[in-house]
């Protein structure tokens, strides 16, 4: 009897299987998270085109910084230059990075990368276009300002673009190469510069006088032009959609990206899902309940509702108020007088740095216009620095003086040659080199000793300047100064990154690069006031700030291959 009912049970069962025409239903496919989508998306097509316009913006970015350092010889009878305007002309730039660094940075975390990019250099376009078309000295300073206020932020914003745009296996050689794109973009300026500036043109349209360095300034905005004109082809950053809960759109944009690099449909994408990555605490509300707690506040007193924080987060005001949340801990214990340390390095580094590298262009033109003037008088005297420097203050005087007087005998000459900047191309030459070579030293020697090194090297190179009795030897001390400067900011912001925990990292570079924008402008007003004093006081000046850094630098408590906070 029990085994009759047993064989019945089984042929019942039998035949509702049978009756079932539905298939076994699969497990359902995990939702993915923005490594595994972006690595599903692959490499290959769409990041060789984003690759190649970060180029132009690259370009862009580091023309917007240096191009006045080039046009000072050019513009310096038809601006009625001073040394003071010289040196505004170099650092103003700077003061408007200084002055938007933080609306930027909350405009990029609210508002998106890609509007930022593309909003960002046509606004760059426009201002360097204006600057172009300036007639006098203040209104190149008031562009030159709105230039830098509005670069401030797609320079910041592109490397988070392109590293958002990139899977683990190729993010580390994507930050090599945009190290690589900026030492192009300084390499083709002066090459730029030496097929345009010589040029004698006096251009009328429309009652505007252009001569060739505002026709070279006009030129300096195709890099922003094509920028502006090809980012809008380019998805927003899916990393940033997937922060802000919009997984719809972000998955749009990983289907773009796959579909281009495999030359696949769209719909073959293989990711369907992906995983809620806007997190109810961001990194400045768990900082908040980590300070809170500390000073006995309990998590219940803090606690809102999940859905209530996601609706806040949207919002400027919270945005903005978290923002400032995130700025507390780099103001108190423990990291207070860390980020003190690092903000007065890069102060100093930046100061040295930047001073040096916009002054060079002027340097070597007086340089290359002083043995011209020499061998057609047969002078004997020696194209030390200090003699370069006498000559480019008098001369400046002189000219100056006449024009006030409007005495007609005195006409004020420009005497620049393709080869005045040919000493430009070695000194950047050399700094392509540097960055080849950090790579390599960083590993052997780890940050914190390299940083010393080259900030002590720095320090000698411009206080060896001094006693430079040749341009030769003002070259060679120029591309060493120039080349171990740069690997010392590198390497601080390196060495930044690793001290300091991940919530604050982008914070603490953002305050620090802010503090050494401070540094440059400081730098380029004192270095020509300081030359109207003397040879010595101007490289004094950089070698002392150079050497501080260097002593600053071995307080850094940086682990060589330390592992990141």
């Amino acid at each position: 009897m029990g085994v009759a009912t047993t064989r019945a049970d089984k042929m019942i069962r039998l035949e509702e299987l049978q009756d079932d025409d539905t298939p076994p239903s699969k497990p359902p496919a995990q939702p993915a998270d923005f490594e595994t989508a972006i690595d599903a998306a692959g490499f290959g097509m769409f990041n060789i085109l984003l690759l190649l316009v970060a180029v132009a913006a690259a370009m862009g970015t580091v023309y917007e910084t240096s191009t006045m350092s080039y046009i000072l010889p050019s513009a310096e009878c038809d601006l009625h230059l001073t040394l003071i305007d010289k040196g505004v002309l170099n650092a103003i730039t700077y003061a408007g990075m200084i002055s938007s660094a933080i609306l930027w940075g909350y405009v990029a975390d609210t508002k998106g990368r890609k509007k930022l990019l593309v909003y960002g250099y046509l606004a760059d376009t426009v201002c360097v276009l204006g600057g172009a078309l300036s007639q006098n000295v203040v209104q190149l300073m008031i562009f030159k300002y709105l230039g830098g206020f509005t670069m401030s932020g797609p320079f910041a914003v592109l490397m988070t673009y392109l590293t958002e745009l990139h899977g683990r296996q190729y993010r580390q050689r994507i930050m090599m190469m945009v190290g690589i794109m900026f030492s192009v973009g300084t390499l083709s300026l002066p090459g730029l510069a030496m097929g345009i500036l010589p040029q004698p043109w006096d251009i009328q349209i429309l009652g505007l006088s252009l001569h060739a360095w505002q026709v070279f300034v006009a030129i300096s905005a195709v890099p922003s032009i094509l920028s502006c004109a090809f980012f809008p082809f380019f998805p927003e950053s899916p990393k940033f959609l997937m922060s802000r809960g919009r997984n719809k759109e972000a998955l749009e944009a990983f289907r773009f990206i796959y579909a281009l690099n495999k030359r696949q449909p769209r719909s073959a994408y293989p990711i369907k899902e992906l995983a809620n990555e806007q997190s109810p605490k961001s990194d400045a509300q768990q900082l908040e309940q980590t300070v809170d707690t500390a000073n006995g506040k309990t998590a219940v007193d803090k606690a809102q509702p999940k859905d209530a924080d996601v609706e806040l987060a949207s919002k400027p005001k919270s945005s903005l108020h978290l923002g400032l949340l995130q700025l507390r801990p780099l103001f108190v214990k423990p990291y207070l007088g860390l980020s003190l340390l690092v903000y007065l390095l890069n102060f100093c580094v930046l100061l040295g740095q930047n001073t040096m590298r916009l002054w060079l262009p002027q340097l070597f033109a007086s340089i290359k216009e002083y043995e011209q003037l020499a061998s057609s008088q047969a002078h004997s005297e020696s194209t030390s620095i200090c003699n370069i420097v006498d000559y480019s203050v008098n001369r400046t005087q002189r000219q100056l003086e006449a024009a006030a007087l409007g005495d007609p005998m005195a006409e004020c000459t420009v005497n620049v040659s393709a080869a005045s900047y040919t000493n430009n191309l070695i000194v950047a030459s050399a700094g392509l080199v540097s960055y080849a070579l950090a790579g390599v030293l960083v590993n052997l020697v780890g940050v914190k000793r390299i940083m010393c090194m080259c900030l002590f090297a720095a320090g000698s190179c411009a206080l060896g300047m001094y006693w430079s009795s040749s341009s030769t030897t003002t070259v060679a001390l120029a591309s060493v100064f120039v080349s171990v400067g740069s690997i010392s900011g590198t390497s601080l912001i390196s060495a930044s990154l690793s001290m300091f925990p991940t919530a604050l990292r982008t914070m603490i570079v953002s305050l620090s690069m802010m503090v050494g924008r401070m540094g440059s402008l400081v730098g380029n007003i004192f270095f020509p006031a300081l030359m109207t004093t003397g040879c010595l006081p101007p490289f004094l000046m950089v070698s002392c700030f150079m050497f501080t850094g260097c002593l600053l630098a071995s307080f850094l408590p940086v682990k060589n291959k330390a592992a990141l906070k």
